[in-house]
């Protein structure tokens, strides 16, 4: 039996919790295997409450936000590390693309997950999807032989921005999410430099559930997380 292998790649360290940690929490429930990957903590821009503190320091929020987004993937089943490249703005160079892409070879993802193209509200989401786009585009190749090692074409799908409708997203994937939101809440729990974030995510969960419910006429769906298809999938039959 395969394992299937999920690759969830973020601009900050709390950027997978609010968006997809339902789903990642579905697919390692089944028995699947994730990994998140970080290219900043958000040390700059989006660790507000520590900056609170008296005589805080960068090292010291980035050690903070390492260990809560640690303790966030836990919560739903997934490995976590960070590339550490720095926020507000992310400076992603060729090499950042070279390495994701040489970690997407070695785990041979099903598909990856990752922010929209466009954000207009923030300058460091754009540059993760970049990046995201050319390591995955990388890792294929042209789906021929190449001189150099590839791994086969993944799933590729955007998670739901802060502002959707602000940022073209539109929904082509709900997940029911109701099974295993106890895990999301966990997760969300750990992300206290960002706990302002907690009430807004939970709502948009309930939100998304309203719409999966209309979709399916499953009334049992409580809570849910929308994706939107960059790639289209491939059936065998409708």
């Amino acid at each position: 039996m395969t394992v299937r292998r999920m690759l969830v790649v973020g601009a900050h360290s709390a950027d997978f919790v609010w968006r997809a940690a339902g789903a990642i929490a579905k697919h390692t429930l089944a028995g699947g295997e994730a990994r998140v990957v970080t290219l900043s903590y958000g040390e700059r821009g989006e660790s507000g409450e520590l900056w609170k503190e008296p005589g805080q320091t960068v090292e010291n929020v980035k050690r903070i936000r390492h260990r809560e987004a640690a303790a966030a993937a836990e919560a739903v089943g997934a490995s976590y590390e960070c590339f550490d490249l720095g926020d507000y703005p992310l400076n992603a160079g060729p090499a950042d693309v070279d390495r994701l892409a040489e970690l997407m070879r070695e785990f041979a993802p099903h598909v990856v997950l990752t922010h929209p193209a466009n954000d207009p509200f923030n300058p460091d989401h754009p540059v993760a999807y970049r990046v995201a786009a050319q390591a995955r585009l990388l890792t294929s190749g042209a789906v021929v032989e190449a001189g150099f090692r590839t791994a086969p074409p993944s799933e590729f799908l955007v998670f739901e921005p802060h502002q959707p409708d602000l940022c073209g997203f539109v929904p082509s994937v709900f997940v029911d999410i109701t099974e295993v939101f106890d895990a999301k809440v966990k997760a969300m729990s750990a992300m206290s430099a960002q706990s302002y974030l907690q009430q807004y995510y939970t709502e948009r969960a309930e939100h998304r559930a309203n719409h999966a419910r209309k979709v399916t006429g499953d009334k049992a769906i409580r809570q849910a997380e929308a994706f939107q298809r960059i790639v289209p999938n491939v059936v065998g039959t409708l």
